[in-house]
């Protein structure tokens, strides 16, 4: 039915019509300068009708809610009544921690997503961003971002779920099913990106060449996507800036055709990544104009060409002259038209303003600040935290106290486009909340701003501390695009340490008093001397609008800290990579270094202690396709209750390759009362243990496999161990996520 429908479309339209469907406008040129939309401009730009419209809620003319409603409208109602085929477009957005858009809720940036390990939460703001999106008229997201990062000097470390594939297409899943929703026809189309190995930039500089076994490629940087692909149902991806061995993806036939569509079975359809295909020209250099730019990306798979048509407009022109076929042009709009069937434009391509008052709905804002809370790793404590009943003054202290936008990571409405509509509490305000007749907060922001230039503030800093009972020192990056922050999209770093004086002023404050530390970042930093001499540290990252209350909640107890870290940080920036993969080879030692990161995969401290005990391995030999059963009991020996994540590695210990040192392959966040046990149960399937052998070919070797059950990728509890007693070729048709189960004893 949907096959006939699109051939029918397809067979009348004219080539022009044809190249239309494979281009995006940006809002901006079909508004006057009045933010009105402009008939005219449309006729010009539109005319042939349009495949996307690019970012109308995150256009940097910051338009109010029901004015991206009524602009939507009038551009769809244009497409529908005065162009000959009467096709709607898309309309897309960003959507990484919320809609990318005024008036719109602001939850955890990626990384602290990932650090929840909670798929369900995630799945549950992810509907509520689908929501939120859905109510301004936006039918596509241009998230999540799969990437998988061992750099952190790369800037956009804060827009990704860590450095595990395993975690990463788990939490990339439960996101994807958010948005999407159980019809697409009342769902949000999502874009996983950037497809693919984009974060493995030389030097960690964004866009930088990439330069990766082809075995590392596949088995961990194409896993979340295939993921993605095979049982999240995507059906757009977003294809990535830089070059692989010297073959830039956006030209990449191998990466877009060969695999994502011809091993993958992916059907929905490949957009540029901003700019991407006028980059083949410009920075690649493989294409001399934008004719042969275009001719190149669409050969290789590149359907639509965001945000504005620079090279795609030039088709007509590469048809001309035979550099691509017009049935080439005909599969490409296949797949946009398929996807607008499947989401139900045709049938319903208007946006009801009524439904904005979705926009931070009061569920929405609880949800945000029950993210924040789960997304905070405990770093450190040496018995700091929760804040002591006997504290009666606190020093609040830091460039981040005081600052709205510490709160935000990159794509946030916030950060992005500046919209600073509602009040955000920041961190001195929530404490300051708190004061009582017997609690007294003193503040001093002790730099001048995040950067922290000089130290001529220090001394009014260090006064306070010495006059509170406890100090708590807010420190760490602001977020912002192309090098205006610290941290996102182009904001590389060649040092990880916190900026300027940064640590000096954290070294003073904690040598003479009890103090806390408490970062917001988007990246691993180095903290080797801080956590040497400071007695807690809380990893917040950009805990979105509600970050500052929820860090509070866990400041005095009322809530346990519930995140876990989703990559490693290092001791050093010389240290790096530190990712707890590796394989063994990489984890010697340097003469005046160990190779050990400073807090490893999966660290994360908690208000409470766990044991773990009874592990149980069933069966302990299996055959290519089995389960195996791997099940074992948490206790709450402490006297709080706390959240706990139980993680689950598998090492190879012999095989034809050189293998990871381990492998997440499964896991469970339990919430514990003190003294309650809870057995978790997870059921791997032997397929999840597959590789790519020396002739690239997908295998399961028979041998020994060990199993280490712990509450990091390091602190390790339990171990035990199975044997797979039949090797087999692995058929792309297979299991990638364990089965979890808990049972509360």
């Amino acid at each position: 039915m949907i096959e006939e429908r699109i051939l029918k479309i397809l067979s009348s339209m004219s080539l022009e019509e044809k190249i239309a469907q494979l281009m995006a406008v940006s809002v901006d040129s079909l508004l006057d300068d009045h933010n009105r939309f402009s008939r005219e401009k449309a006729v010009k730009t539109i005319g042939r009708g349009i495949g996307q419209i690019a970012r109308v809620a995150g256009s940097r003319r910051r338009l109010s809610p029901s004015e991206v409603v009524s602009i939507i409208n009038e551009i769809q109602s244009f497409l529908i009544k005065e162009t000959r085929m009467r096709i709607p477009a898309i309309v897309h957005e960003e959507c990484l921690a919320g809609l990318m858009g005024r008036g719109a809720t602001s939850f955890p940036h990626p990384i602290g997503l990932a650090s929840t390990w909670d798929p369900d939460l995630v799945e549950r703001v992810a509907s509520a961003i689908r929501r939120e999106a859905l109510a301004v008229g936006a039918r596509q997201c241009l998230s999540p971002v799969l990437d998988l990062s061992i750099d952190p000097r790369w800037g956009r470390v804060e827009e990704i779920f860590g450095e595990d594939p395993y975690l990463a297409s788990v939490i990339g899943l439960s996101y994807i099913k958010g948005l999407h929703s159980e019809d697409l026809s009342r769902g949000v189309l999502a874009t996983p990106k950037h497809f693919v190995a984009h974060s493995m930039s030389e030097g960690g500089r964004n866009i930088a060449p990439v330069n990766i076994g082809f075995r590392m490629l596949r088995e961990v940087f194409m896993a979340p996507f295939e993921v993605a692909v095979k049982i999240g149902g995507a059906l757009s991806l977003m294809a990535a800036y830089h070059d692989i061995d010297g073959v830039p993806c956006h030209s990449n036939r191998e990466l877009l055709t060969d695999i994502l569509r011809g091993e993958w079975g992916f059907r929905g359809f490949v957009v540029s990544d901003y700019g991407g295909v006028r980059m083949l020209m410009t920075l690649h250099k493989v294409a001399k104009d934008c004719v042969e730019a275009a001719s190149e990306a669409l050969k290789a798979g590149v359907d639509i060409e965001l945000p504005d048509p620079e090279c795609f407009s030039e088709l007509v022109e590469a048809v001309r002259r035979g550099l691509v076929s017009e049935d080439l042009i005909d599969e490409a709009v296949r797949r946009v038209l398929r996807v607008k069937i499947l989401l139900g434009l045709f049938e319903n391509p208007f946006v009801d303003e009524r439904n904005l008052k979705i926009l931070r709905d009061e569920s929405h804002i609880d949800l945000a600040r029950e993210a924040a809370r789960a997304s905070i790793v405990l770093l450190k404590n040496d018995n700091v935290l929760p804040i002591p009943n006997w504290v009666r003054k606190i020093a609040v202290i830091g460039p981040n106290a005081d600052n709205p936008l510490a709160l935000f990571g990159d794509y946030s409405p916030q950060i992005h486009i500046k919209a600073l509509d509602q009040k955000i509490v920041t961190v001195l305000q929530a404490l300051r909340s708190r004061e009582k007749n017997r609690l007294k907060i003193m503040y001093s922001p002790g730099c001048r701003d995040v950067r922290c230039e000089t130290s001529d503030m220090f001394s009014e800093a260090v006064r306070i501390a010495d006059d509170s009972d406890m100090t708590i020192l807010v420190l760490g990056e602001v977020s912002g695009l192309f090098e205006e922050g610290l941290s996102g999209e182009g904001s590389d770093r060649a040092r990880i340490s916190l900026p300027g004086l940064q640590e000096e002023l954290a070294l003073e404050i904690c040598d003479r008093a009890l103090t806390t530390i408490v970062l917001f970042n988007g990246r691993p930093l180095d903290l080797k001397k801080i956590s040497e001499r400071c007695g807690s540290i809380l990893e917040a990252w950009y805990p979105g609008e509600e970050g500052a209350n929820a860090l509070t909640e866990i400041l005095f107890g009322e809530h346990d800290p519930g995140g876990r870290l989703p990559i490693s940080f290092p001791k050093d920036i010389s240290q790096i990579p530190v990712y707890y993969y590796r394989r063994e080879t990489s984890k010697k030692d340097y003469v005046d270094l160990d190779s050990n990161p400073l807090y490893p995969f999966g660290h994360g401290l908690s208000y409470t202690r766990f044991e773990y005990e009874n592990l149980t391995i069933n069966p302990s030999s299996l055959r290519p396709g089995d389960d195996v059963e791997i099940s074992f009991e948490v206790i709450n020996i402490g006297e709080r209750s706390g959240h706990e994540v139980a993680q689950v590695y598998i090492k190879d210990l012999f095989a034809s390759v050189s293998r990871p040192s381990k492998e997440l392959k499964g896991f469970a966040k339990i919430f514990l009362r003190p003294g309650e046990k809870a057995k978790v149960f997870i059921k791997i399937n032997t397929h999840q243990l597959a590789f790519y052998n020396r002739s690239m070919r997908l295998v399961l070797e028979p041998g020994t496999f060990e199993v280490f059950i712990g509450r990091s990728s390091e602190d390790i509890r339990l171990k035990g161990s199975f044997e797979l007693i039949e090797g087999s070729l692995v058929n792309m048709r297979r299991r990638y996520i364990s089965e979890t189960r808990v049972v509360y004893l």
